[in-house]
């Protein structure tokens, strides 16, 4: 796309009150955005109203253009249009696609078969074991995860992509040339190295509360489906939820205490009609993600043989119920690296946990 068509549309996007509807009732009226701005006052006026056809033909954006124009010429910045072909396909299929996408590092990874993974801020230690451990399975299994960059399951998600040798994108309600949380920095700029940020919203937009469930819908839409971890009721998990539901995608929920406020939300969509979820195979075998690697089924034979790492520790559980403290005993191994050797075994169907702190080998 040259700098003069890149140009008709950042200004077709920078004009306040011409919203993504009006965009593309604009676009599919008049074609590109040059041709919009082309068209005659009373031609605009009968498609968006005379107020905001003054707004088309008189709105000052220059500064911001070239800002953007200046940024997209930087070492991984790209502006995807929806004439862009390595515009999402999964974001066309949707009822509200953002017409322009601030993106920095790979476009690629937008259009990789993917799995959002959603959850609270304030997560407990196991909702962040979860997300971590199910986000690195899936990934290594060839699923992108996507989620939001917010503190808690979101961020462990995104580690765990990357852990699991995966891509990962983070979708913002900010300017995608600010990084909010600030605390997640370092976690941005290894994001961008494995994976994309993505933003709608022009650059340096702030963050604001109305944004997110905006950004929520590109989570919901660049994904197959959505696996959440732990929500409370009324959290912008659950928007992320019923957006999916709403653009067809699948829903995943994992189930905990029935004592934990964070479950509260996961059980609600279980009894909507999520899937309930205990282990990575569960959503690998789910008709979406069935075919993910060439030649494969839900998951590949090796994905459920013990590695060689492994083999000890299956020998040390027997298979007979037994605690973290006597397989310490047995294995010499800490609690900590037993704890994720176990989490990654449970996530793989070859252990199971039992009430009381105990562990049961399953194969």
């Amino acid at each position: 796309m040259t700098a003069d068509a890149l140009q008709h549309w950042l200004r077709l996007t920078l004009i306040p009150g011409i919203g993504g509807e009006r965009q593309r009732r604009l676009l599919a009226t008049f074609g590109l955005p040059g041709q919009v701005f082309d068209a005659g006052h009373g031609a605009l006026a009968r498609v968006v109203g005379d107020k905001l056809a003054h707004a088309l033909r008189d709105h000052d954006a220059g500064a911001a253009i070239d800002a953007a124009l200046a940024w997209a010429a930087e070492d991984d910045n790209h502006i995807l249009t929806l004439a862009d072909g390595t515009y999402p396909r999964a974001l066309l299929d949707t009822a509200d696609p953002p017409t322009l996408l601030y993106v920095k590092g790979d476009p690629a990874a937008l259009n990789l078969p993917a799995l959002a993974v959603v959850g609270s801020r304030n997560a407990t230690p196991q909702g962040l074991d979860n997300a971590e451990a199910f986000a690195r399975a899936l990934a290594a299994d060839g699923l992108c995860i996507v989620s939001g960059l917010a503190l808690g399951i979101d961020g462990a998600a995104h580690r765990g992509a990357m852990a699991g040798g995966g891509r990962t994108v983070a979708v913002i309600g900010t300017g995608v040339d600010r990084v909010y949380p600030a605390r997640h920095r370092d976690l941005a700029r290894q994001i961008v190295a494995h994976g994309a940020i993505v933003s709608e919203f022009p650059l340096g937009t702030p963050a604001a509360a109305h944004n997110f469930p905006r950004r929520n819908r590109i989570i919901a839409g660049l994904a197959r489906g959505v696996l959440v971890v732990e929500a409370a009721p009324g959290s912008g998990s659950l928007i992320t939820a019923r957006l999916a539901v709403e653009q067809g995608r699948e829903v995943f929920a994992i189930p905990g205490s029935i004592h934990s406020p964070l479950s509260k939300g996961c059980h609600q969509l279980i009894r909507e009609g999520a899937k309930l979820v205990e282990t990575a195979q569960d959503i690998l075998e789910e008709q979406a993600f069935a075919s993910i690697k060439p030649g494969a089924g839900p998951a590949e034979a090796a994905d459920s043989a013990p590695s060689a790492a492994d083999g000890p520790l299956l020998d040390a559980l027997g298979f007979d119920p037994v605690t973290l403290d006597t397989l310490a005993e047995r294995t010499g191994l800490t609690a900590d690296t037993l704890y994720a050797m176990l989490l990654d075994m449970e996530l793989e169907g070859r252990v199971s946990r039992l009430p009381g702190g105990r562990f049961q080998r399953q194969a």
